[in-house]
């Protein structure tokens, strides 16, 4: 099915002839306020972490033109930074490091992704838009798990050690550490439609993009409204204000194993010269 999709797509792009009247730059970025939740490991051991709620930056540049068959052109970029904590209650694996039992262990979620878009405006008639196109997202980050400090000697473990120990305070301590690196890019389907509110300055927008294979369950979506501060010649000036939605789940990226959800309210803005 996704196969013929994929087809239907490239036909309706490859037919495309409404396209902007002018060239136009866009810019664009976010404060998006996400909070994570799920959990991720490796194969067949995946543990909740307690992710915590954190701020990220985003941000895009878009440029379209009126030729016709050209698509529109789009790079925006993604980050998705947290960290977490929690006891183990079962052996865990992770990056060719294994913690035990009871051992409290804390996590670094730090993977982003860029999109390389490209795209056509299928219809726009002032008040109603709608784009549709293909995107390349190139993940690239990764993710660390750290355990407790220890000695290599198990006397210096020793609560109450005896003055002859052979345990002194440049002992052998090493902190055991697995880390996952993430290189891999994704095809995914680009929507976009954006509807005026005549005579307000406001719009309202969404934006999705769905994974096209079937290997990993991708989502990106948010909706929200925009409004118009500034609208002159030198170009228009917008604020917005959304909710947003972030959904991986990986099976096997580069060994990673993922079923995480970001999501929360944003406010940014987007300057069109």
């Amino acid at each position: 099915m996704k196969k013929k999709a994929l087809v239907a797509i490239f036909i309706s792009l490859l037919t495309a002839n409404v396209q902007a009247d002018t060239v136009g730059l866009y810019l664009g970025g976010q404060i998006w306020q996400s909070e994570a939740i799920g959990i991720f490991g490796e194969k067949n051991s995946l543990i909740d972490f307690n992710l915590k709620k954190e701020q990220q930056i985003n941000y895009f540049i878009a440029v379209e033109h009126p030729f016709p068959l050209l698509p529109n052109a789009r790079i925006s970029s993604t980050t998705l930074d947290t960290t977490g904590k929690t006891t183990l209650t079962k052996e865990f694996s992770f990056g060719d490091e294994t913690f035990l039992i009871g051992d409290d262990v804390n996590a670094n979620f730090n993977v982003s992704y860029v999109d390389y878009t490209l795209y056509y405006e299928l219809f726009d008639n002032g008040l109603f838009s709608f784009d549709l196109g293909l995107i390349a997202r190139n993940f690239n980050g990764d993710v660390t798990v750290t355990g407790p400090t220890k000695t290599s000697n198990d006397t210096c473990n020793d609560p109450d050690p005896s003055p002859d120990s052979p345990c002194t305070e440049e002992g052998d301590f090493t902190t055991p550490t697995g880390k996952i690196k993430t290189n891999e890019i994704e095809p995914m389907l680009y929507i976009a439609t954006n509807i005026s509110l005549a005579f307000t300055g406001l719009s309202a927008f969404a934006q999705g993009d769905f994974s096209l294979i079937d290997d990993h369950s991708l989502y990106d979506y948010q909706v929200g409204l925009s409004y118009e501060l500034v609208d002159n010649i030198m170009g228009d000036f917008n604020l917005t204000l959304g909710y947003r939605v972030v959904k991986m789940e990986f099976e096997d990226l580069d060994n990673l194993y993922t079923d995480l959800e970001f999501k929360g309210a944003f406010v940014g803005v987007i300057a069109h010269f």
